[in-house]
């Protein structure tokens, strides 16, 4: 893929800051918040105008506040210019979300919760990384490393488990999905709301999980949070919608209901593409490639073996099978598997491949001799044993081919020697 095509997805063109246009769109989803709302939209206006140079808005999204709250925060809109309030008749955290971003005209939409338990110290690093077109999503998370979290343990207990259940059931690699502290590119969420259901809690989590799929770069700040007691959340029917929630997903991913590969095609951040020379691919990659090469190096030790054994002997057909797909093992994957080109250092590694294959050779052979010493084997339990014998060989030969042969900071020493 060239840089021009990657540069054209979705949320990897860097924002620009000057336009007249709202840059960042925070916003506070509420329901008859009437008391904590004037004090934070006063402090986060203040943050705001302080650390950001850039245009920004407050949404204060009232969902269906039955109190004073929608006099209080239309009251707010009159006094600050950067403060909208977009009301909604139904409630719901999710549906409110969904409604103000996919109607923003800013390019990075972000949204926090009324009591601002999250220090709003977290909100540059938050978006910054979607400002410059480096991530698509950012979390504040109270599980990352780095975060300093109060509260109590049986918050503690519920969030945990509920991210463990996560990573059981989706395979989320996210570590808090329910931080009410997020922010997402425009132009991701222009893509990804249509396909988001939940209008309750479990909007963050949904949201998330169909990003992670479709291949998007979601951003973790540790955050420092302190548990807000008053919050007026209900915890056993948060987390049994947040179960139903788990469910329809998964269903909906097993029957294609949601467009996962199109996405994925769409925005989804593709591979660098790049091989450089010393670096050596992924630990998954090299395994694959190793697993080939190993297939192929074993059906050719077999026809050597079977062509060479009415003639020289079982000892010295495995001898002269071994030692011929040995070294044509070792070619592959140097160049293959590991990464490395060039004729440096390749007296070496054929040298240390040869005592890696002696150490197979002592493995089979060994295995040969005591079959031989305890029984009068036919061909087909020779064979067999041999197989087994070079499965164990292979084993051990990627580990050492890896850890030692073609071990990277062997590679970076020597290139410094020279």
């Amino acid at each position: 893929m060239t840089a021009t095509a990657s540069a054209a997805r979705p949320g990897t063109v860097p924002v620009d800051l000057a336009g007249p246009q709202p840059v960042l769109d925070v916003v506070i989803p509420v329901y008859n918040e009437e008391t904590d709302l004037e004090p934070c939209i006063r402090r986060l206006h203040a943050h705001l105008a302080d650390h950001v140079s850039y245009p920004y808005r407050i949404t204060i999204a009232d969902n269906a506040s039955t109190d004073s709250t929608l006099r209080v925060a239309e009251r707010l809109s009159r006094e600050f210019p950067e403060v909208a309030v977009h009301h909604l008749e139904e409630k719901g955290r999710g549906r409110a979300l969904n409604a103000v971003w996919r109607a923003s005209d800013a390019a990075v939409l972000a949204y926090m919760d009324v009591d601002l338990s999250t220090d709003l110290a977290a909100l540059g690093p938050l978006v910054a990384p979607l400002l410059s077109g480096h991530s698509d999503l950012a979390i504040g998370s109270r599980l990352a490393r780095g975060a300093r979290v109060v509260r109590g343990p049986k918050r503690e207990f519920i969030s945990r488990a509920y991210n463990l259940i996560l990573k059981s059931t989706l395979a989320a690699k996210f570590s808090d999905a329910q931080c009410g502290f997020k922010a997402i590119r425009a132009d991701v969420a222009r893509e990804l709301l249509p396909h988001v259901e939940d209008t309750g809690w479990f909007f963050d989590t949904e949201l998330l999980v169909l990003a992670q799929r479709a291949g998007l770069r979601i951003h973790e700040v540790p955050v420092d949070w302190v548990d807000d007691p008053n919050s007026s959340v209900n915890i056993v029917k948060t987390a049994a919608a947040d179960l139903k929630g788990i469910a329809r997903v998964t269903k909906a991913t097993f029957t294609g209901e949601i467009p996962i590969s199109r996405l994925r095609e769409q925005l989804g951040r593709q591979p660098i593409g790049v091989e450089a020379p010393g670096v050596p691919p992924r630990l998954v990659t090299q395994l694959v490639r190793f697993a080939a090469i190993g297939v192929s190096s074993t059906l050719a030790y077999l026809v050597l073996f079977l062509l060479l054994r009415t003639a020289v002997g079982a000892q010295a057909a495995n001898f002269t099978s071994l030692l011929v797909t040995a070294i044509g093992n070792t070619a592959l994957n140097r160049r293959l598997t590991f990464g490395i080109r060039g004729r440096s250092g390749a007296g070496r590694h054929q040298f240390e491949g040869l005592i890696v294959f002696g150490l197979g050779l002592a493995l089979t052979s060994g295995s040969l001799a005591l079959l031989n010493g305890s029984t009068t084997p036919g061909l087909v339990l020779e064979i067999t044993v041999l197989v087994l014998a070079n499965l164990a060989a292979t084993v051990l030969r990627f580990l050492l081919l890896r850890g030692w042969v073609f071990n990277p900071r062997r590679q970076a020493a020597t290139q410094k020697e020279f």
